[in-house]
Protein backbone atom coordinates (compact mmCIF):
# COMPACT_ATOMS: atom_id res chain seq x y z
CA UNK A 1 0.00 0.00 0.00
CA UNK A 2 1.35 3.50 -0.71
CA UNK A 3 0.58 5.59 2.80
CA UNK A 4 1.19 9.41 2.69
CA UNK A 5 2.43 10.41 6.88
CA UNK A 6 2.05 13.93 7.89
CA UNK A 7 4.26 14.22 11.19
CA UNK A 8 6.43 11.32 9.85
CA UNK A 9 9.81 12.87 11.12
CA UNK A 10 8.16 13.25 15.03
CA UNK A 11 7.83 10.96 17.71
CA UNK A 12 4.99 8.44 16.77
CA UNK A 13 5.06 8.90 13.41
CA UNK A 14 8.63 8.22 12.79
CA UNK A 15 7.68 4.99 14.33
CA UNK A 16 4.72 4.12 12.46
CA UNK A 17 7.03 4.99 9.25
CA UNK A 18 9.25 2.05 10.37
CA UNK A 19 6.60 -0.03 10.74
CA UNK A 20 4.89 0.27 7.93
CA UNK A 21 8.13 0.40 5.65
CA UNK A 22 9.46 -3.20 7.79
CA UNK A 23 5.33 -4.48 6.73
CA UNK A 24 6.59 -3.44 3.14
CA UNK A 25 4.32 -0.48 2.26
CA UNK A 26 5.71 2.00 0.35
CA UNK A 27 5.73 5.61 2.33
CA UNK A 28 5.95 9.29 1.52
CA UNK A 29 6.84 11.59 4.34
CA UNK A 30 5.57 15.17 4.38
CA UNK A 31 8.16 17.50 5.72
CA UNK A 32 9.81 20.86 5.64
CA UNK A 33 12.89 19.07 7.77
CA UNK A 34 16.01 18.36 5.77
CA UNK A 35 16.51 15.18 7.94
CA UNK A 36 17.55 12.15 6.30
CA UNK A 37 15.06 9.07 5.31
CA UNK A 38 15.91 5.82 5.59
CA UNK A 39 16.27 4.03 2.15
CA UNK A 40 13.19 3.53 0.10
CA UNK A 41 11.80 6.45 2.29
CA UNK A 42 10.24 9.21 -0.27
CA UNK A 43 10.48 12.80 1.35
CA UNK A 44 7.46 15.32 0.45
CA UNK A 45 8.96 18.70 0.85
CA UNK A 46 6.13 21.06 2.18
CA UNK A 47 3.94 21.07 5.83
CA UNK A 48 -0.02 20.64 6.59
CA UNK A 49 -0.48 23.81 6.03
CA UNK A 50 1.49 23.99 2.27
CA UNK A 51 1.23 20.68 0.88
CA UNK A 52 3.31 19.91 -2.39
CA UNK A 53 0.03 18.56 -4.50
CA UNK A 54 1.78 18.03 -7.53
CA UNK A 55 4.51 16.11 -5.69
CA UNK A 56 1.38 13.80 -3.51
CA UNK A 57 -0.80 13.33 -7.10
CA UNK A 58 2.66 11.79 -8.45
CA UNK A 59 3.19 9.79 -5.40
CA UNK A 60 -0.86 8.70 -5.68
CA UNK A 61 -1.39 7.49 -1.86
CA UNK A 62 -3.93 4.87 -0.95
CA UNK A 63 -4.30 6.10 2.52
CA UNK A 64 -2.93 8.52 4.59
CA UNK A 65 -1.94 8.75 8.26
CA UNK A 66 -2.31 11.97 9.74
CA UNK A 67 0.13 12.34 12.74
CA UNK A 68 1.34 15.96 12.51
CA UNK A 69 0.24 18.74 15.05
CA UNK A 70 1.58 21.02 17.77
CA UNK A 71 2.67 18.41 20.61
CA UNK A 72 5.36 20.71 22.63
CA UNK A 73 5.02 19.60 25.89
CA UNK A 74 4.17 22.49 28.58
CA UNK A 75 2.81 24.28 25.11
CA UNK A 76 0.11 22.49 23.01
CA UNK A 77 -2.47 21.88 25.59
CA UNK A 78 -3.13 25.38 25.54
CA UNK A 79 -1.63 27.06 22.40
CA UNK A 80 -4.09 29.12 20.07
CA UNK A 81 -2.11 27.26 17.00
CA UNK A 82 -4.84 24.35 18.03
CA UNK A 83 -6.90 26.45 15.69
CA UNK A 84 -4.80 26.90 12.83
CA UNK A 85 -4.08 23.11 12.81
CA UNK A 86 -8.02 22.22 12.84
CA UNK A 87 -8.34 24.13 9.63
CA UNK A 88 -5.19 23.17 7.62
CA UNK A 89 -5.30 19.69 8.76
CA UNK A 90 -9.56 20.09 7.02
CA UNK A 91 -8.63 21.50 3.81
CA UNK A 92 -5.36 18.30 3.41
CA UNK A 93 -7.80 15.50 4.10
CA UNK A 94 -10.62 16.71 2.47
CA UNK A 95 -8.69 17.26 -0.79
CA UNK A 96 -6.52 14.18 -0.08
CA UNK A 97 -10.12 12.18 -0.12
CA UNK A 98 -11.63 14.33 -3.28
CA UNK A 99 -8.34 13.13 -5.10
CA UNK A 100 -8.88 9.02 -4.32
CA UNK A 101 -7.19 8.70 -1.20
CA UNK A 102 -9.86 6.04 0.18
CA UNK A 103 -8.51 5.60 3.72
CA UNK A 104 -7.98 8.07 6.28
CA UNK A 105 -6.12 7.90 9.76
CA UNK A 106 -6.31 10.72 11.90
CA UNK A 107 -4.62 10.88 15.43
CA UNK A 108 -7.35 12.18 18.32
CA UNK A 109 -5.92 11.95 22.18
CA UNK A 110 -7.79 10.18 25.19
CA UNK A 111 -8.32 13.50 27.01
CA UNK A 112 -11.45 13.99 24.34
CA UNK A 113 -13.29 12.45 26.58
CA UNK A 114 -15.00 12.84 30.12
CA UNK A 115 -12.89 11.15 32.70
CA UNK A 116 -15.27 8.72 34.94
CA UNK A 117 -12.95 6.49 37.21
CA UNK A 118 -13.37 3.49 34.51
CA UNK A 119 -11.63 2.84 31.06
CA UNK A 120 -12.68 5.14 28.39
CA UNK A 121 -14.39 3.22 25.64
CA UNK A 122 -15.33 4.24 22.12
CA UNK A 123 -19.15 3.49 22.38
CA UNK A 124 -19.91 3.92 25.96
CA UNK A 125 -17.77 7.21 27.60
CA UNK A 126 -18.92 10.87 26.50
CA UNK A 127 -16.48 13.23 25.08
CA UNK A 128 -16.44 16.23 27.43
CA UNK A 129 -13.24 17.93 25.96
CA UNK A 130 -11.01 20.62 28.46
CA UNK A 131 -8.01 21.76 26.59
CA UNK A 132 -8.31 23.75 23.42
CA UNK A 133 -5.91 20.83 22.35
CA UNK A 134 -8.87 18.14 23.10
CA UNK A 135 -11.70 20.79 21.72
CA UNK A 136 -9.84 21.05 18.41
CA UNK A 137 -9.67 17.57 17.96
CA UNK A 138 -13.05 16.88 18.82
CA UNK A 139 -13.56 19.84 16.45
CA UNK A 140 -11.31 18.32 13.29
CA UNK A 141 -13.32 15.33 13.66
CA UNK A 142 -16.75 16.47 13.81
CA UNK A 143 -15.97 18.52 10.23
CA UNK A 144 -14.58 15.38 8.41
CA UNK A 145 -17.64 13.21 10.03
CA UNK A 146 -20.22 16.18 8.59
CA UNK A 147 -20.21 14.46 4.56
CA UNK A 148 -17.28 16.27 3.92
CA UNK A 149 -15.62 12.99 2.74
CA UNK A 150 -16.76 10.80 0.02
CA UNK A 151 -18.52 7.90 0.70
CA UNK A 152 -15.50 5.93 -1.02
CA UNK A 153 -13.00 7.31 1.70
CA UNK A 154 -13.14 5.25 5.15
CA UNK A 155 -11.93 7.49 8.28
CA UNK A 156 -10.41 6.30 11.42
CA UNK A 157 -10.15 8.44 14.62
CA UNK A 158 -7.19 7.07 16.74
CA UNK A 159 -7.42 8.24 20.18
CA UNK A 160 -3.92 8.15 21.20
CA UNK A 161 -3.16 7.58 25.27
CA UNK A 162 0.37 7.65 26.74
CA UNK A 163 2.57 7.15 24.67
CA UNK A 164 6.46 6.92 26.05
CA UNK A 165 9.58 5.19 24.23
CA UNK A 166 13.32 5.88 23.03
CA UNK A 167 13.18 9.70 21.20
CA UNK A 168 9.69 11.06 23.32
CA UNK A 169 10.28 15.15 24.48
CA UNK A 170 13.01 15.25 27.33
CA UNK A 171 10.19 16.91 28.95
CA UNK A 172 7.71 14.11 28.92
CA UNK A 173 7.08 11.86 32.24
CA UNK A 174 9.75 8.99 31.82
CA UNK A 175 12.29 11.07 30.14
CA UNK A 176 12.40 14.02 32.67
CA UNK A 177 12.44 11.20 35.44
CA UNK A 178 15.46 9.63 33.83
CA UNK A 179 17.39 13.24 33.37
CA UNK A 180 16.56 14.47 37.19
CA UNK A 181 17.65 11.03 38.70
CA UNK A 182 20.61 10.73 37.29
CA UNK A 183 21.50 14.53 38.03
CA UNK A 184 20.83 13.30 41.46
CA UNK A 185 17.91 15.33 42.00
CA UNK A 186 15.21 14.90 44.44
CA UNK A 187 11.51 13.65 43.06
CA UNK A 188 8.81 14.68 44.76
CA UNK A 189 6.07 13.37 43.34
CA UNK A 190 2.61 15.10 42.92
CA UNK A 191 -0.08 13.07 42.14
CA UNK A 192 1.54 9.64 42.46
CA UNK A 193 -1.85 8.06 42.54
CA UNK A 194 -2.89 8.93 39.01
CA UNK A 195 -3.27 6.13 36.89
CA UNK A 196 -2.81 6.05 32.94
CA UNK A 197 -2.79 4.14 29.85
CA UNK A 198 1.05 3.94 29.24
CA UNK A 199 2.00 2.38 25.54
CA UNK A 200 5.33 1.91 23.89
CA UNK A 201 5.64 3.93 20.67
CA UNK A 202 6.64 1.23 18.94
CA UNK A 203 2.85 -0.76 20.16
CA UNK A 204 1.50 2.22 19.25
CA UNK A 205 2.61 2.42 15.47
CA UNK A 206 1.64 -1.49 15.48
CA UNK A 207 -1.55 -0.60 16.12
CA UNK A 208 -2.03 1.93 13.64
CA UNK A 209 -0.66 -0.43 11.27
CA UNK A 210 -3.62 -2.53 11.81
CA UNK A 211 -5.73 0.22 11.91
CA UNK A 212 -4.41 1.20 8.28
CA UNK A 213 -3.70 -2.13 6.88
CA UNK A 214 -7.29 -3.39 7.78
CA UNK A 215 -8.93 0.01 6.78
CA UNK A 216 -10.36 0.52 10.08
CA UNK A 217 -13.37 2.65 9.96
CA UNK A 218 -14.75 4.93 13.13
CA UNK A 219 -12.90 5.73 16.72
CA UNK A 220 -10.25 3.44 17.92
CA UNK A 221 -8.59 3.72 21.50
CA UNK A 222 -4.82 3.46 20.98
CA UNK A 223 -4.16 1.84 24.66
CA UNK A 224 -2.87 -0.87 26.34
CA UNK A 225 -5.91 -1.37 28.54
CA UNK A 226 -3.77 -1.46 31.56
CA UNK A 227 -3.22 1.47 34.29
CA UNK A 228 -0.25 2.19 35.86
CA UNK A 229 0.32 4.53 38.44
CA UNK A 230 3.03 7.60 38.24
CA UNK A 231 4.54 6.03 41.66
CA UNK A 232 5.27 2.95 39.60
CA UNK A 233 6.36 4.69 36.45
CA UNK A 234 8.82 6.47 38.80
CA UNK A 235 9.74 3.74 41.08
CA UNK A 236 10.74 1.36 38.04
CA UNK A 237 13.07 4.05 36.71
CA UNK A 238 14.61 5.19 39.68
CA UNK A 239 15.45 1.09 40.41
CA UNK A 240 16.61 1.18 36.65
CA UNK A 241 19.14 4.53 37.56
CA UNK A 242 20.00 3.19 40.84
CA UNK A 243 18.13 6.29 42.52
CA UNK A 244 15.25 4.80 44.27
CA UNK A 245 16.27 6.74 47.11
CA UNK A 246 15.41 10.30 45.59
CA UNK A 247 11.98 9.67 44.86
CA UNK A 248 9.52 11.04 47.51
CA UNK A 249 5.97 10.79 47.93
CA UNK A 250 3.33 13.31 49.71
CA UNK A 251 1.45 12.29 52.34
CA UNK A 252 -1.72 13.69 51.40
CA UNK A 253 -1.44 14.24 47.38
CA UNK A 254 -4.10 16.48 45.45
CA UNK A 255 -6.58 15.10 43.36
CA UNK A 256 -5.46 14.69 39.97
CA UNK A 257 -8.67 15.86 37.13
CA UNK A 258 -7.30 13.42 34.83
CA UNK A 259 -6.62 10.60 37.52
CA UNK A 260 -7.82 7.36 35.53
CA UNK A 261 -7.08 7.58 32.11
CA UNK A 262 -7.25 3.98 30.76
CA UNK A 263 -8.36 2.26 27.08
CA UNK A 264 -11.13 -0.33 26.80
CA UNK A 265 -8.83 -1.53 24.10
CA UNK A 266 -11.72 -4.23 23.03
CA UNK A 267 -11.45 -2.59 19.61
CA UNK A 268 -8.50 -2.07 18.71
CA UNK A 269 -7.53 -5.86 19.94
CA UNK A 270 -10.68 -6.73 18.00
CA UNK A 271 -8.36 -6.26 15.03
CA UNK A 272 -5.78 -9.18 16.38
CA UNK A 273 -3.17 -6.35 17.79
CA UNK A 274 -1.65 -7.07 21.51
CA UNK A 275 1.23 -5.13 23.05
CA UNK A 276 4.19 -6.60 22.26
CA UNK A 277 6.64 -4.04 24.60
CA UNK A 278 6.19 -4.97 28.29
CA UNK A 279 6.51 -1.67 30.59
CA UNK A 280 9.72 -2.85 32.44
CA UNK A 281 11.32 -3.64 29.19
CA UNK A 282 10.15 -0.55 27.67
CA UNK A 283 11.25 1.65 30.44
CA UNK A 284 14.68 -0.09 30.42
CA UNK A 285 14.78 0.78 26.81
CA UNK A 286 14.19 4.09 27.41
CA UNK A 287 16.66 4.86 30.08
CA UNK A 288 19.43 3.17 28.02
CA UNK A 289 18.92 5.17 25.27
CA UNK A 290 19.23 8.00 27.36
CA UNK A 291 22.82 7.08 28.46
CA UNK A 292 24.14 7.88 25.21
Amino acid sequence: MRILVTGGTGFLGSAFVRSAQAAGHTIAVLSRQLVPMANGILRLNGSVAEPPWMEIERFAPEACLHAAWIATPGVYLDSPENQNWVAWSDALLVRLAQMGVNHLTVLGTCIEYGITGRPLAETATALNPVSPYARAKCELHRRLQSGVLPTSTSLAWARIFYPYGEGEHPARLASSLVAKLRRGEPVALKTPRSTKDYIHADDVASALLAVVGQRFAGAINVGTGEGVTVEAIAREIGQLVGRPDLITVPENPPNDPLDFVVADATRLRSLGWRPQVRLAVGLRRLVEARAT
